[in-house]
């Protein structure tokens, strides 16, 4: 009795969209939703909203040129708030009730192992903008960070060279998660292979948003009293302000203990007075001083969409290595696409194999056909007074990313997720 009227009302809904008088429908076809799943607010707010940013950019950018399978890019974009089991449950909604076909985002570790299991689950898709511990391969993630082998063992390597300062003691300090005390373990066994015994390293964690950096520098200054040490600095977010201001206020200058940072770019020390900083260093796989005709253009682009859309010091806009992670990684998905022909997760999966970008580090990078990690350059940056670096040392060309590390007691070379194939 009651089906001819619900045969009526479909046919009249489709009657609708046909004649485009139903415009959500017709919206949801004509574009190409896409996730973007950064802190916005809480403790990693000051490393996260400007990858945010660059993501919105860049996606305004593939629009204007066309959208992808000509479609316009859709952002979706959620706060987790720097709180892990939320970023879980955003994940999730993205995926399931936003109905995005990919998403961009994550900063810590933890973040990106709470978000995990969500992912392989709903086999959505993540692409991952920062430097990590390894130990990792998902089918259902792309790495567009450093691993080990691409950030901190090269930098441990140049501190222990005649032009890193010939560092013989190690202060290994860090936030208190999964990245600092798993690349530390990496660290640890890499320096007992060269030699280093546990005497001369020091190993101290401080819990997320943690300000009082007084005793910790302190006890720097009489550990270094032993020999010639340097700082490995895997604090994460806005710890890094009063940590190297501490550095500034006790006098502990990169001529007595050079300090390499892990998670310290360009936008952290925005906020800082760097001239008491000079000569400390980061290690990343960009740097906004890079010279490369790319490069010039992306930071030109970034600072007038920064002054465009009025963002917070818009005048003083910097980029950094996880934005440029972020732009390549955005870029090279929508290549994917265009290839597969489909943003379906198991076609882009495999349309990502190989492909290559010319990033703005000027270098072309590309992504490796079986681990899903970027062949990168990495480059040794040294603090300089205007709060940019100055490249101190660098690889000849881009190297392929090692996602478990020799030095972690037993590995057996089987990192957790292997990429299944295809």
């Amino acid at each position: 009795m009651k089906r001819r009227p619900f045969l009526k009302s479909t046919l009249a809904a489709s009657a609708l969209v046909l004649s485009g008088l139903f415009p959500f429908t017709l919206q949801a076809a004509e574009t190409i939703k896409v996730g973007i799943l950064h802190s916005l607010s809480g403790t990693m707010a000051i490393s996260e909203t400007s990858l945010k940013d660059m993501a919105l950019m860049t996606i305004e950018e593939i629009n204007a040129n066309g959208g992808v399978m000509g479609k316009q890019l859709e952002p979706v974009v959620v706060d987790p708030a720097s709180n892990w089991p939320l970023f879980a449950e955003r994940a999730r909604q993205l995926l399931t009730q936003d109905q995005v076909a990919v998403v961009f985002g994550c900063w810590t570790s933890v973040s990106r192992k709470s978000v995990l299991p969500v992912f392989e689950e709903l086999n959505g898709l993540l692409f991952y903008p920062v430097q990590y511990e390894g130990e990792e391969m998902s089918p259902n993630v792309f790495y567009t960070g450093a691993a080990p082998n691409q950030q901190a063992i090269p930098a441990v390597e140049y501190l222990m060279s005649e032009d890193g300062g010939s560092a013989e003691r190690f202060f290994l300090l860090g936030t208190d998660y999964v990245y600092p005390r798993t690349t530390n373990k990496i660290l640890r066994n890499f320096l007992h292979s060269k030699g280093i015994p546990d005497s001369a390293i020091e190993e101290v964690y401080t819990p997320f948003g943690h300000a009082d950096y007084q005793t910790i520098v302190a006890n720097i200054k009489r550990f270094s009293a032993g020999g010639k040490t340097a700082v490995v600095s895997t604090i994460n977010g806005d710890s890094n302000v009063p940590f190297y201001r501490e550095l500034a206020n006790q006098g502990l200058d990169a001529t007595d203990v050079p300090v390499v940072a892990f998670s310290v770019g360009e936008e952290e020390l925005r906020g800082i007075d760097t001239k008491p900083l000079v000569g400390h260093l980061s290690a990343w796989n960009y740097f906004q001083s890079v010279d490369s005709d790319v490069n010039e253009q992306f930071v030109a682009n970034w600072q007038a969409y920064a002054q465009k859309r009025n963002l917070p010091n818009a005048s003083t806009a910097v980029t950094n290595d996880p934005m440029e992670a972020t732009y390549v990684g955005i870029n090279m998905w929508a290549q994917a696409v265009e290839k597969a022909g489909s943003t379906e997760v198991d076609e882009v999966r495999k349309a990502m194999a190989g492909q290559t970008f010319q990033a703005p580090s000027g270098y072309t990078l590309k992504m490796d056909e079986t681990n899903h990690h970027l062949h990168k350059p990495v480059m040794i940056g040294e603090v300089q007074g205007d709060g940019q670096f100055s490249v101190v040392w660098e690889t000849d060309e881009p190297i392929r990313a090692q996602p478990w590390s020799p030095f972690i007691e037993g590995n057996d070379k089987k990192p957790d997720h292997p990429v299944k194939s295809h």
